[in-house]
């Protein structure tokens, strides 16, 4: 949870108070849950809002650019096999996107969570999470793209 938090809002004490804020919410909130969703898919959509709400609140512009990043893997060959130079064009893009779209990117690309799941955390139906995803893909790719011509 403190890591959804972090990823949206990008400074570590306010992912911590959103975390405890979300767990507040939520055992107050525990006769609203319906069992219709998985509970960490509910608590999740809970740390997603009260990140989101507070993004809101004080109109604060997300860099990713400032996020140190460390590849863990047992074979870096495999999966990260990325120059430091491409990680920083990827995370810079990343954090110019449009809220929504950096969210469900997040969601999707970097927790792992598959449409369904995205969803309901979101609360938003199937057609606009992909329609999202795809829109939010596409533009990261065009933005990369235009990154590296750039810089050419």
């Amino acid at each position: 949870m403190y890591n959804t938090a972090f990823r949206i809002l990008q400074q570590s004490d306010k992912a911590e108070d959103v975390v405890q804020e979300s767990f507040i919410k939520a055992f107050e909130m525990l006769d609203s849950y319906r069992a219709e969703s998985t509970f960490g898919s509910w608590l999740k959509r809970i740390v997603v809002n009260e990140s989101l709400m507070l993004l809101r609140k004080e109109k604060v512009s997300v860099s990713l650019d400032t996020i140190p990043y460390e590849a863990i893997d047992d074979n870096p060959q495999e999966i990260w096999n990325f120059q430091q130079e491409e990680v920083q064009i990827l995370l810079k893009c990343l954090g110019n996107l449009p809220e929504k779209q950096r969210v469900i990117l997040n969601l999707s690309l970097i927790e792992g969570y598959d449409n369904e799941e995205i969803c309901e955390i979101l609360n938003i139906t199937d057609q606009n999470c992909r329609t999202m995803l795809s829109r939010a893909k596409k533009l990261l790719r065009e933005t990369i793209i235009q990154m590296k011509h750039d810089r050419k």
